[in-house]
């Protein structure tokens, strides 16, 4: 029968100095550090209340915004991950299916507020197959939707925020503080996430998206031209396009809807 060796104090020392090649370094002093990402998730869902309930332009909640540009960085992925064809959806509204000039972002006067738009702002939201993009739109058993299949430019400059602990390496790191860093704004950054799969109900929608709203300001002014990030009635992912020139329009096709599934949990 095997026993498990004991791993006392001098042998953890000696695996650690082996470890990080460095005998002194055992011998230094440490305290735990604090954990930033504590405070940043407070200022964000303080910020987040705020943006929703009292002050919209004007807020004096606050976040770091030097540090949150800092941490777009590693969420930048490289363009040959980036699929280039994508698919936008209408409900068919007549027995004519819309045309390709008519399937791209609405005109400004009647953009409404989307998940990353303020109304007035179109961008140009498209999903990553036809299934994903019509689901987004909410349609009923037994209505036609049409679909326009579209290409993007490539090497488009995006952030994808739907797992940011995959797309954040500690080996590209410089150092030990950069990396306790990252990895206490992990959970930061996937709150951020969050906010753009959040299941949002249309008659509170003009209020539930003034949060991914300001952030993809956030991210738009840090000259970013999309997001990608999770869809929250499909299995596949969208992209919101800030500018909608940035895509290519194709061909449209047709789609009758035979079946719109219903989950339901218990609680509020």
């Amino acid at each position: 029968m095997f026993q498990h060796a004991r791993m006392d104090d001098p042998r953890a020392k000696d695996l650690l100095a082996e470890v990080l090649n460095d005998g002194k370094i055992v011998r230094q002093k440490f305290v735990p550090a604090s954990d930033p990402a504590i405070d940043r998730l407070s200022e964000w869902e303080k910020l987040r209340d705020e943006l929703m309930y009292h002050n919209r332009y004007f807020p004096e909640a606050t976040i770091d915004l030097d540090r949150l540009e800092a941490l777009l960085s590693p969420l930048t992925p490289d363009a040959d991950e980036v699929p280039t064809q994508w698919y936008r959806a209408r409900i068919q509204t007549s027995d004519t299916p819309f045309r390709g000039r008519e399937m791209g972002a609405p005109p400004k006067r009647v953009a409404s507020h989307g998940r990353a738009n303020p109304a007035g702002i179109p961008y140009l939201y498209l999903g990553s197959s036809p299934v994903t993009a019509i689901a987004e739109i909410r349609p009923h058993t037994g209505e036609r939707a049409c679909v326009a299949d579209f290409t993007t430019r490539p090497k488009l400059k995006l952030i994808d925020l739907r797992n940011p602990r995959k797309m954040v390496s500690p080996f590209l790191l410089a150092d030990a503080i950069d990396i306790g860093k990252m990895r206490s704004d992990l959970p930061f950054l996937e709150r951020l996430g969050d906010e753009l799969t959040r299941p949002v109900v249309p008659q509170s929608a003009a209020i539930d998206y003034t949060p991914s709203q300001y952030l993809c300001e956030f991210i738009k002014n840090c000259e970013y031209q999309g997001v990608i990030y999770r869809s929250s009635v499909s299995d596949g992912i969208n992209l919101a396009l800030f500018d909608p020139a940035l895509a290519r329009c194709g061909t449209v096709t047709q789609y009758r809807v035979t079946r719109v599934r219903v989950d339901i949990a218990n609680g509020v």
